[in-house]
């Protein structure tokens, strides 16, 4: 596809006999904000360890904007554009939202320069900034932030790095209602300027915010397609929803 931005094809990843992927092709296109879902040992995570060079596969091709990422090392991944969050925040704590936003944004500039103060906010920092609205506590420290604004806060500093592609791994995980129709708009607004990949397993969020969606089972596409699609398949109300046994017993 020409408007593909990530193509995944015949990608296999095996763990000491244990097949966690085994042959998903997968393509996201430019500007998607594109659902995965499955199962606990689907391979969600497995699959955004591969595309972000944590783990590397058996077999298979990642190719993003024509670029094969496979055996590329995380730092090289992260340069081509390419951000990620994991389940659990990573932000650092004792300095403040403003100072967290403004080293993401300089992770290219060189090292010694990282270590100075710089006068007034960067564009890219006040961007990020204003986009997951935590400008009132930009001089906070991030230890202070909720469960949820630490999320943002995370999201904020993979914007700040101006990327093509964010890896989102259940940012809404944890989250009270509140919190979570928040990230839902969050959400919908960078992926106008964005191409976003969300692993997730609320399905009430799934089903407000999502458009397209990937359905994995056991290291495999169950199935794809819109979110109306997804629900009505039976292969997904068994394995996902568990509706077949239900209606069963």
């Amino acid at each position: 596809m020409s408007d593909a931005l990530l193509q995944i094809r015949g990608l296999k990843v095996v763990f000491d006999g244990f097949t966690a992927l085994d042959g998903v092709d997968l393509t996201v296109g430019h500007g998607e904000l594109r659902f995965l879902i499955g199962p606990n040992g689907a391979g969600k995570t497995t699959l955004i360890d591969v595309v972000t060079g944590l783990t590397r596969p058996a077999a298979g091709s990642v190719s993003f904007a024509g670029t094969e990422l496979t055996g590329r090392r995380e730092h090289r991944i992260v340069r081509l554009g390419i951000g990620r969050t994991f389940q659990t925040s990573v932000v650092f704590e004792e300095l403040t939202v403003l100072e967290n936003l403004d080293l993401a944004a300089g992770f290219r500039r060189p090292l010694p320069t990282l270590l100075l103060r710089r006068r007034g906010v960067p564009d890219a920092v006040a961007a990020a900034l204003d986009t997951i609205g935590l400008g009132a506590l930009a001089d906070r420290p991030a230890g202070v932030l909720s469960h949820g604004q630490r999320q943002w806060l995370e999201i904020g500093m993979l914007i700040a790095q101006r990327p093509r592609l964010l890896l989102l791994d259940e940012p809404v995980a944890g989250m009270g209602r509140g919190e979570r129709e928040r990230t839902g708009e969050l959400l919908t607004e960078i992926a106008r300027e964005h191409t976003v990949v969300v692993v997730e397993h609320d399905m009430e969020f799934l089903r407000r915010y999502a458009s397209q969606v990937t359905v994995l089972h056991e290291g495999r596409v169950l199935v794809e397609g819109d979110v109306a699609t997804v629900q009505a398949d039976p292969r997904v109300q068994e394995v996902y929803l568990g509706r077949g046994r239900e209606e069963a017993a």
